[in-house]
């Protein structure tokens, strides 16, 4: 309507379109239409990315919790994609893969916290328990290295005794410290949970020579890295398994720890390298002449 109208009296679009009541984008529009055949370059584009969104798919079916940020890092620094970020963002919110913010009201009253500035400085250790059908509650005790963000030690127990807490970081001790700690300043922080605050446990740890940091009350950011890092073992295992037996809860957590977190986890506190990765990154810095 709007070309007859120009070629019967030799308007321009714009007043064309004033007479007719209607815009000029949408003229443009109808004028040239979105379905026309798309370019070979174009549908390169198109291949492409369905190509990217399929594995995108993949890795948030194995990985519900991932942001685009993560899902990025690993395709990046795991599989050697030279893949854009923002890429990544546009197919997975074209998808609706990509997790929604959760908003918490803002902490009134500033507390302070431990800050660890070099490995093996500060531990924070925490536990979890979650549900096995034929055996009950199973219990998860964690030590973490703030520094490094290694989960360094760990125990999977049926009790959740002061001695469980103790076989964990038995185990953290054993592996970081062979020589010994005496003398090495290490600081655990934890919560003030009946084990961590029993006579043997705190008697445990003076023969140690190891200074028990307490978080204080009230104060959810005490220990928060490793409240994060059980969050993240309930994201990736807890939640998404259901275990037959405690045998199996071992067989599958205790390998999710060693390799899939310390070995390959893209860590965003470590510029999404993995923990392992980063303390490698760390030795060989110190080692640099």
């Amino acid at each position: 309507m709007v070309d007859s109208l120009r070629t019967e009296v030799e308007l321009s679009a714009k007043q064309a379109c004033q007479i007719v009541g209607i815009s000029r984008s949408r003229y443009y529009a109808v004028k040239t239409p979105s379905e026309a055949a798309p370019s070979p370059a174009q549908r390169r584009r198109e291949a492409a990315d369905e190509a990217l969104l399929h594995r995108i798919r993949a890795l948030c079916g194995d990985h519900p919790f991932w942001g685009y940020r993560r899902v990025w890092a690993w395709l990046r620094f795991r599989e050697h994609d030279q893949v854009n970020k923002k890429r990544v963002y546009r197919l997975m919110r074209k998808d609706s893969l990509t997790i929604k913010r959760r908003t918490k009201p803002a902490t009134r009253t500033p507390r302070s916290k431990p800050k660890a500035t070099r490995p093996k400085q500060y531990w924070g250790i925490d536990m979890t328990k979650f549900l096995v059908e034929p055996v009950g509650w199973v219990y998860l005790v964690i030590v973490l290295d703030w520094y490094t963000k290694k989960i360094v030690g760990y125990d999977i127990s049926l009790r959740c005794r002061r001695q469980e807490w103790e076989a964990a970081l038995d185990r953290a001790l054993q592996a970081e410290f062979p020589e010994g700690v005496r003398g090495q300043r290490l600081r655990l922080v934890s919560d003030n949970g009946s084990q961590i605050t029993a006579t043997g446990f705190m008697k445990y740890m003076a023969r140690l020579d190891i200074e028990q940091v307490f978080t204080s009350y009230n104060n959810p950011k005490g220990n928060a890295e490793t409240e994060r890092m059980i969050r993240t073992i309930k994201e990736e295992v807890l939640w998404l398994e259901e275990f037959t037996s405690f045998s199996e809860a071992k067989e599958k957590i205790g390998p999710w720890i060693e390799q899939d977190y310390n070995e390959l986890y893209p860590h965003s506190a470590l510029g999404y390298y993995s923990p392992v990765e980063f303390e490698a990154r760390l030795r060989y810095q110190a080692e640099a002449p």
